[in-house]
């Protein structure tokens, strides 16, 4: 099966660079809004990641010959790639993408023609049970459907999408344009050929696609990195130090480029609130989690949601 067009269903954050990635390596796409409010709300993040892309773009002449370039892993597939033509032809590339990208609310015209669709809605599991319901009979027989859930297993939504063989999911890790990992996971009937295309086509936009050869909840990205947010925000929580106390010891302590609040300010307060609710030791108030998630709402009050808002623990420009 050949994917040429693609549906993201949500515009939030990592809809919006999902979207825009698959565009910017040629996919037809469209983005799908449950409101016209949502679709308003999309298009300032993509005017964002467009603005991203043409400032890497502008920089990206200094990566060429450089012994061991920072350079955004999406856009070249090493560095002996990095040259001048193929700068120029990235520039139009992303151009090209920015006017092209498509908007509806239009369940018929966002799905029916879909070959790859990729739900990026709240991990609320009714609100995705509601849409799978939705576009089950308006999808394509051979449409294949992929979740970027982070808390969800795939088993937990098959049922409710009509298409368990062709359903699966595709995980993305934040500034997928740097960040440029996409975990694959199926559930005990997807099909190997599913499997086989969607991991292709996560090659085809710049990723590097992690095969999870049995369901696990966290993926590998998250099992390793969910345990180390959750000990940042228990020491948080109970005032043993200040979050920019507890980055600066990891990042010295390990030589990692980023503490765990910066990355909670990247993968977005909110969604960091979402997932810290659903823990049993963070209903009870006095706990360190319980204090934490209270604290990280105070935050969201106030509208300080992380880099999306221009702060969250820290300020951005």
């Amino acid at each position: 099966m050949e994917i040429k067009k693609i549906t993201v269903a949500g515009g939030g954050v990592l809809g919006a660079q999902i979207a825009y990635a698959a565009a910017f390596h040629g996919f037809d796409v469209t983005i799908w809004g449950r409101s016209e409010g949502s679709i308003e709300r999309a298009k300032p993040r993509i005017d964002k990641v467009y603005e991203t892309y043409t400032k890497e773009l502008e920089l990206a002449p200094r990566y060429i010959g450089a012994e061991f370039p920072m350079y955004p892993r999406s856009f070249f597939e090493n560095p002996s790639e990095i040259n001048l033509e193929k700068i120029e032809e990235l520039k139009k590339n992303n151009e090209k993408a920015y006017k092209d990208l498509k908007y509806t609310v239009d369940l018929e015209e966002a799905f029916a023609d879909a070959d790859l669709v990729i739900e990026a809605i709240a991990e609320k599991a009714n609100e995705k049970r509601d849409f799978y319901d939705k576009i089950k009979d308006i999808l394509k027989d051979d449409a294949i459907l992929a979740s970027n859930s982070s808390t969800f297993m795939p088993s937990m939504l098959k049922d409710f999408t009509g298409r368990e063989e062709r359903f699966l999911h595709l995980h993305f890790a934040n500034n997928i344009h740097r960040q440029n990992l996409a975990e694959v996971m199926g559930h005990d009937t997807t099909s190997k050929e599913v499997i086989d295309v969607v991991a292709q086509f996560a090659r085809d936009i710049g990723m590097f696609p992690a095969i999870i050869k049995k369901e696990n909840p966290g993926y590998i990205l998250n099992s390793i990195l969910v345990p180390l947010l959750d000990a940042a925000l228990a020491l948080y929580g109970d005032d043993i130090a200040e979050p920019k106390d507890i980055d600066m010891d990891w990042k010295i302590g390990t030589g990692s480029p980023k503490g765990p609040f910066e990355m909670i300010d990247i993968i977005g307060i909110t969604t960091v609130i979402n997932i810290t609710s659903t823990r049993e030791d963070a209903k009870d108030t006095s706990t360190p989690m319980g204090k934490a998630l209270k604290k990280l709402k105070e935050r969201e009050a106030k509208g300080l949601k992380g880099i999306e808002t221009g702060e969250g623990f820290y300020k951005y420009k």
